[in-house]
């Protein structure tokens, strides 16, 4: 018979995320902001380049398929991947 617990998830901080991304990618700017459970990330990384959309989030959600999986962080939404360049041309 399985066991449940009643006990609440724990609830990661913006910064513990923040820390995850980065060691999946070495970011030139990063951002996160969540609830605990829901995250979105504006992630600025040279490991961009030459990679389509897609690609950029597919090489971040690979790099966090354990967590994810785990339940461990419920939800991120990258808003922004973009490369130095673009990010650059982005604030102008």
């Amino acid at each position: 018979m399985a066991h449940f617990s009643n006990k609440e998830p724990t609830m990661l901080t913006s910064e513990q995320v923040k820390a995850m991304i980065e060691g999946v990618a070495k970011c030139e700017h990063i951002e996160v902001e969540g609830d605990g459970h829901h995250f979105f990330a504006v992630i600025v990384s040279s490991e961009f380049e030459g990679k389509a959309r897609l690609a950029r989030h597919r090489l971040i959600k690979d790099g966090l398929k354990a967590q994810l999986e785990s339940n461990e962080l419920h939800a991120l939404s990258i808003s922004v991947a973009a490369t130095p360049a673009e990010w650059a041309a982005k604030a102008q």
